[in-house]
């Protein structure tokens, strides 16, 4: 019985070390969907006079988002800069204010399975002002 928990301890451990390595059909049918697509979500007020942008989503060669900009009735609300590692992970988020000046960077680590392990928050002036840790357990565990 203890060998058969080995056993199947040791299949996972590999199979998470590979989904790390590689990506799933479905996560790479979706991103060549993707390619070098732009969205424009738009809304109407509710007598259809009045349209406005509300988001603005782009996408790279690779189908991965790298901006998103969020609108509201009076223009730019925030705008988010996506940037990824060589291994495809984020590595670091850039959100700007309405003004178009940078108001946070996040940074983020990785655990061997391709789960985040810690997200840096930095101000716009370099410093780090908060880190965020990502625990991952299964339900009914304390």
């Amino acid at each position: 019985m203890n060998t058969k928990i080995i056993l199947s301890a040791i299949f996972c451990l590999l199979t998470a070390s590979l989904s790390a390595q590689e990506l799933s059909p479905e996560t790479l049918s979706k991103r060549a969907k993707r390619k070098n697509l732009i969205v424009r979500e738009w809304n109407t007020n509710a007598n259809a006079k009045t349209r406005w942008l509300d988001h603005y989503t782009k996408y790279d060669s690779q189908g991965r988002k790298v901006e998103e900009i969020e609108y509201t009735t009076y223009g730019q609300k925030s705008r988010e800069v996506i940037e990824y590692n060589d291994k495809g992970f984020v590595e670091k988020d850039i959100i700007y204010d309405d003004r178009d000046k940078v108001v946070r960077v996040r940074k983020y680590e990785y655990n061997p399975d391709g789960t985040r392990k810690k997200q840096y928050n930095y101000l716009p002036n370099g410093r780090l002002y908060s880190i965020k840790i990502f625990e991952y357990t299964e339900e009914g565990e304390k």
